[in-house]
């Protein structure tokens, strides 16, 4: 099996992991797992990383996470990895379509504003705001999304050394799991809300990937 079908497939299975998740969460299943998972994060976490994790919070907005899609698909097009670079826009949208869609029609309040934590750092027009329904979150699936393509092109290239690889890899993953915590940390999105934009993101990231690692055979300048 080519690297491409299995990234295709992977993708493929992971959007209806999805779904199926999405169903589970509308049907509230595991309201009480939201609940129990934000109650601890918040009390076996200091209150002095609200700073930094609100920062966060701003590093995943629709516009920063614009630019770094902008900053990508430039870098494919300079290789001439034209379809790729079309390709992941043309995903991007299409998750905040879904996005948009999962807001409005999933059953799933955000949590109360007592438990809300974050600290305006920076004000953004908003491409959407806070909906009545919060699944899923769209910073978990932006920060899925882009470092899914990323940690794709990294291990495509010929340029890196393993070690390099492995250790630029390591530092996306770790980036991802701070911005996935800080989320449900700061009261902005439930746990499951976070878990369904990974999904989410990870799977349309994988469906990208597979127009980039169909050049990954070519020598790189």
């Amino acid at each position: 099996m080519s690297a491409r079908l299995k990234l295709f497939l992977s993708g493929f299975l992971l959007f209806f992991a999805f779904v199926f998740f999405s169903f589970l969460v509308h049907k509230n299943i595991f309201t009480q797992v939201d609940f129990n998972a934000t109650v601890r994060l918040q009390d076996n976490i200091s209150r002095r990383f609200d700073d930094s994790f609100s920062f966060l919070s701003d590093v995943g907005h629709f516009e920063v996470m614009t630019v770094v899609l902008v900053i990508i698909a430039g870098w494919l097009a300079f290789k001439r990895r034209f379809l790729a670079a079309i390709s992941a826009f043309c995903l991007f949208v299409g998750f905040h379509v879904i996005e948009i869609f999962g807001k409005f029609f999933v059953d799933h309040p955000p949590p109360p504003e007592f438990m809300l934590r974050t600290r305006d750092m920076v004000e953004f027009p908003q491409f959407h705001v806070r909906a009545e329904f919060s699944y899923p979150s769209g910073h978990a699936g932006r920060t899925a999304f882009l470092s899914v393509i990323l940690i794709i092109m990294i291990l495509s290239s010929k340029k890196f050394s393993t070690t390099i690889k492995v250790l630029l890899c390591s530092l996306i993953l770790i980036y991802d799991f701070t911005m996935f915590v800080s989320r449900v940390y700061l009261g902005e999105h439930w746990s499951t809300d976070v878990i369904g934009g990974i999904l989410l993101g990870a799977a349309f990231g994988l469906i990208s990937g597979v127009f980039i690692a169909k050049n990954s055979h070519e020598k790189t300048s």
